[in-house]
């Protein structure tokens, strides 16, 4: 019998990988010199205004730019939850996205006009980010094993461009056992704001979700997640120092390496209730591993 993805019925949100827009097909050889033809992902530009002030242009897959525009401006703290905002509007042809918010307030001084490539470093306002550390004071929230390894296994099995093809990143809003919203996008970054942004959108209470990511945990990933007001952080991937110390530091409950029945938890461990045996999950399948790769980041 074929494995039960009725779990897929929880997503409000969850990638289309066979979204035309999304991706292509090319061809090349490989190591054999043998045709091969591969999926590969699509990028684009998307440019971010303010009402008239440019502020960005990021490279992107172009899905949920309305997402994108509001978690980039909430991470960047140029607007804030509780803000109101009056319209985000884009224009596809023109690859434009304007975000319109009732008091006008310029950003020249705050932030350059740059353009982000589709690598990991985004060239945050950092220094801004870090207040988030000091300033958020973070719910008490536990994390029952149980949930951590059904959600890692309902991810790892979702449909989604990471499995497909690649070369992308994605993060998911989660609420105990649930996956609620998977953005994907080829900087990590933009796939973080994207789940900001919906949140905002939607009103979302941060203190009742678990942020699931591909990428690594470093000092900006674990800032964002901090900003965001959600109390747990996961990822299949590893840590860097920093990452760590301001994990502590802000309370966060940050697991890592997270694979079938794995994981490691550098942050937070008193917040976690070890409910279910490990020796009960499977280990990790080929399927879960993204194409292409021998290995994870």
């Amino acid at each position: 019998m074929g494995q039960d993805m009725s779990f897929l019925d929880e997503y409000l949100v969850r990638p289309d990988p066979a979204a035309p827009r999304l991706g292509a097909t090319v061809s090349g050889i490989d190591q054999t010199g043998a045709v091969v033809a591969t999926r590969v992902v699509t990028e684009r530009a998307l440019t971010l205004y303010l009402y008239a002030q440019e502020i960005v242009t990021m490279m992107t897959i172009g899905d949920h730019p309305d997402a994108l525009a509001l978690g980039y401006l909430l991470n960047q703290n140029m607007l804030k939850r509780g803000d109101v905002v009056e319209a985000v509007d884009y224009d596809e042809e023109l690859e434009v996205v304007v975000v319109r918010t009732p008091a006008r307030t310029n950003f020249e001084e705050k932030l350059k006009k740059k353009t982000l490539t589709s690598g990991c470093a985004q060239g945050t306002a950092f220094g801004d980010l870090m207040e988030a550390i000091d300033e958020i004071e973070l719910p008490k929230a536990e994390l029952r094993t149980s949930w951590l390894y059904a959600l890692t296994r309902k991810i790892n099995t979702t449909p989604s461009l990471y499995l497909d093809a690649g070369a992308i990143h994605g993060c998911v809003l989660c609420e105990r056992d649930r996956p609620l919203v998977y953005m994907e996008d080829v900087g990590r970054h933009n796939a973080v704001d994207k789940v900001a942004g919906w949140m905002f959108r939607n009103d979302v209470d941060p203190g009742r979700m678990i942020f699931y990511t591909t990428g690594r945990l470093t000092s900006e990933m674990v800032i964002k997640t901090v900003r965001m007001g959600i109390p747990v952080l996961v990822s299949r991937s590893g840590f860097t120092e920093w990452g760590v110390e301001l994990a502590r530091k802000a309370g966060l409950t940050l697991i890592g390496r997270a694979r079938g029945k794995r994981f490691v938890a550098l942050s937070g461990e008193q917040n976690i209730v070890f409910d279910q045996d490990p020796d009960s999950v499977e280990e990790e399948g080929g399927r879960s591993r993204r194409k292409g790769a021998d290995r994870d980041d």
